[in-house]
This record gives structure tokens, sequence and C-alpha cells, in this order.
């Protein structure tokens, strides 16, 4: 999806052609498993982070298009609305001191987007869901200007036969919208976090991702206001899962956190795209088929909460990735360093442990506990082995920090990396304060002022220390 395509608008000649073609090269992925040809590389972490563009005022500023001329960074790319970017860093092995390589990367390419938007009279924020966003900022006349936004607008419509996108949240409160284009979207910001690993570990961690994903969400949850509305502690869930919601059966829905986990490959995600996803963007690629440029767009347009990718060496050889996208952006930089480290050091320890934990948590007790997080955030609690009900903040505390600790230790992360990155995660927990509550708590005290609430967020962000700090 991250690619600009020749125009917005397809014939079922297209839809025809890029199925034979995406089938042909599902095949060839096929026999790419069978034979083992995936680089053996693993332990090697990456992250993309959405930002919001932001007036003196603290609300949305609609101006992508001259902040990315002036930054002129292949690090930086335009997201679907006008008021959001994306940040990019190199890859890293996060052995050693990989950890404090990404943070230092992401602080790189922040100080030149702080920078810039500074000239250019703005803020930058790094949130779940901007409190000062409103529904009417989110119309087709603030999506970026480029073709694979407008065609993802029409097809994902299309899908729907031209109903409206409905929005329904309850939580503390409870919204309730009608949405005539796919930009409530937009109002969604994540830090995703890539994790590169070999073929032969991949089923495994995959299905490791999925168990960590609730302790994740439980502890980065950063979202809990939309449109003046205090919902769940991580509304950025539920509203991505419905702006992007084609209304059809659950086997189909293009935001999941899937339906089982995975039973022997990788490959079991690959060919459900083909079996329970129709083609939403049919852009035809005539690059050789071994670069699989059809079977990652489809893989690009359905958007799993964990999300296998398919990338490359230097030498051409392909490589197998996880992409976590369940982490809200923020709210600093250590934070979201700090959130990486937790997802990295669990996923690994579950996935070496030498009976799978799959066989012992169900996929629904792991899918249950994701959404009982982004609901309820550090009050939430689990199901976890053996039956288990948690407090998630004890489960953390006492079950989750250390398998964190054993995973990153297996990946020979620096000791004192590790002791830094989950040092903020335990203290973040032992105070429960995460993003998402602290902004509750500033409301509570400061009243629902969601400029006044943005503007605190921005001054705390802007010192650079970890949320646990902030004051009220």
């Amino acid at each position: 999806m991250g690619q600009e395509i020749d125009d917005a608008r397809f014939d079922p000649a297209d839809f025809k052609t890029f199925e034979l073609r995406l089938r042909t090269e599902h095949q060839m992925l096929s026999d790419w498993f069978r034979a083992g040809a995936f680089s053996p590389t693993t332990g090697v972490g990456g992250a993309e982070l959405e930002i919001w563009l932001v007036d003196r005022d603290g609300n949305p500023a609609p101006q992508n298009r001259d902040f990315l001329r002036h930054i002129n960074s292949p690090l930086v790319a335009p997201e679907l609305s006008e008021f959001n970017v994306e940040l990019n860093c190199a890859p890293e092995n996060l052995s050693g001191r990989g950890l404090s390589r990404l943070q230092s990367g992401l602080e790189d390419i922040w100080g030149r987007v702080r920078g810039v938007a500074r000239d250019m009279k703005l803020g930058v924020a790094m949130i779940g869901i901007l409190p000062t966003v409103k529904a009417g900022d989110l119309t087709l006349g603030h999506v970026s200007r480029l073709n694979r936004f407008f065609a993802l607008n029409e097809q994902i419509l299309r899908a729907r036969k031209g109903k409206p996108i409905n929005l329904a949240i309850e939580g503390k409160d409870r919204l309730s919208l009608s949405h005539d284009d796919v930009m409530l979207e937009a109002a969604a910001t994540s830090f995703q976090i890539h994790y590169q690993i070999s073929q032969a570990e991949a089923a495994r961690v995959y299905n490791a991702s999925k168990i960590a994903s609730g302790p994740l969400v439980a502890v980065s949850a950063n979202s809990p206001f939309l449109f003046g509305k205090d919902l769940w502690a991580e509304t950025r869930i539920p509203l991505f899962e419905q702006a992007v919601s084609v209304n059809e059966w659950d086997y189909s829905e293009r935001v999941t956190f899937g339906v089982s986990y995975l039973v022997q490959s990788l490959e079991e995600c690959f060919l459900s795209n083909i079996q329970r996803y129709p083609v939403l963007l049919p852009r035809l690629s005539d690059d050789p088929a071994a670069r699989l440029n059809h079977v990652r767009l489809h893989n690009g347009t359905i958007w799993r909460w964990n999300r296998p990718l398919i990338g490359y060496e230097a030498d051409g050889r392909p490589h197998l990735r996880i992409e976590n996208r369940v982490v809200p952006a923020g709210p600093t930089m250590i934070d979201n360093v700090a959130n990486a480290a937790l997802y990295y050091g669990v996923t690994a320890a579950l996935a070496h442990q030498k009976e799978p934990p799959e066989l012992d948590i169900l996929f629904s007790q792991a899918r249950d506990n994701f959404y009982a997080a982004a609901r309820l955030g550090l009050d939430a609690d689990f199901e976890w082995f053996e039956g288990r009900k948690r407090k998630v903040r004890d489960l953390i505390l006492e079950e989750i920090l250390p398998l964190a600790r054993q995973g990153l230790a297996q990946l020979r992360v620096d000791d004192d990396d590790a002791a830094r990155y989950i040092g903020v995660i335990e203290h973040r927990v032992q105070r429960g304060q995460n993003g998402a509550a602290w902004q509750r708590a500033f409301v509570a005290r400061h009243g629902a002022d969601m400029n006044a609430l943005c503007l605190a967020y921005l001054e705390r962000q802007d010192s650079g220390e970890p949320v646990h700090t902030w004051t009220v």
C-alpha cells in the first residue's frame, strides 16, 4: 500500500488479470515455502511511526504536502489524510545495542521532522488518536492527493455496495455516527513494529505475537478520546476495524485479529488472503513474478493486527517479517522503543518455549485478552495460561516482564539496553500511567477541553521523558 498507482479507477479486466497474476505468484511463493528458500536471518527489528501535524492550538493541520516537500526525505511518507505523515527508520539487528540504535534512528528523523514543522509554525504529535480531531475534519477534502488513497476509498465503498460506514463504540461514553468515506481511518495513528524471523521459526513466532498482543495493548494504550467522547483505553482498535469494514462475515473483514493460530507455516496467511479476501486494488505490475508484487499488494490491503510480510535482502533473497500493528504512536520516543522491546522480548520467549504456548492458551482467549486490553488498558482482566484469571497489572509485573527479559537475552540484547527499556515498562505499570491513563487524569483534573489536553500533551512529549513520569 505504500506505492503510488497510475490510476484511481479500475475495470473488470484489471481485476481478472490481477487475480491471475496473484495466483501465479502465490504458486511461486508456495514453492519457496516448500523449498525453504527464505533468508535464515532472524532477530532484526524495525519500525514505522505515524504522526500528526498540528497548528498552534493543537488542531490537526492539513499541510502534509508542503511538509513533505520541505523535509524531502525518503524516510518520511504521506499517510491517508493531509494531517498525517509516516516516519521510517533503518532496520537494526537487535543483538547488542540494537534497541538503542533503533531509538537513535527514530530520534534522528524525529528531530528533522520537528525542525521542519517549527519552520512551518506547526507542531507534531505522536499519539494514537489526536483528541482535537473532529468528524468534519475527516473528509475527502483532506485526503492526501495520491491515486492510491482515492482508489482505496472507492474500492472499500464498492465492497460495501455503497452503504455508509457506521461507527459505534461504547466505553465510558457512547459514540455512534455514519460516515460516507474511509477517512475515519485517518484518525488512528500507530507505531508499527517489524520483526524479521527465519522460516523455521515463523509460525511459532507469529502465534506468539498474537498471544503477546493483549499485554502489549494494555501497556501501551494511548487513545481514550475520539470526537470528545471517552471511549476505550485504545479506541484506535475498534475505530480502525470499523472504518474499513466491508460489512461482510468475520472471515473477510479487512482489519482483524484473525480467526485461529497458524498450524504449520506462515504460508497459511497468504493462502487465506486468496481464499477469504476479494482483490481490493488491482494495480498491475510488469515486474518479474519473483518480486511478488501482486501478492504483496493484496496482502497490504488486509490489515491484520499481526501481519506477515515478505521483503528482500540486498542479494535478492526473500525474507519473512511480522508487522505488529497493535501499538499506538507515542507518547515519547523512549516509550515507543520500550513498547518494541516488550514486544520483541515476550514474543521471542514465547516462541522458543519447549512446549508451544498456543497449545495452552486458546486462540479465543488470546483474542479476548486483546480486546479486553483495548477496552480497559491496565485495568483489564486476562485469562492466561492454565486458564488462570489474572489482573493485567499483576500479570505483567509477575510474568510478562520476566518473559520479556528472558526473550531479550535470547536475542542477545545488551543487558543495559534490556534493563533500560523494560524498566520503562515496569515503572509505567507500577504507576498505572500509560498514555490513556494520563489523558484521562488530565481531563479529570482540568476538564474536557481537548485543545488544552493536546497542548499539555505536546509540552510533555517534547520533554522526551517517558509517560509514567508525566504530571497532570
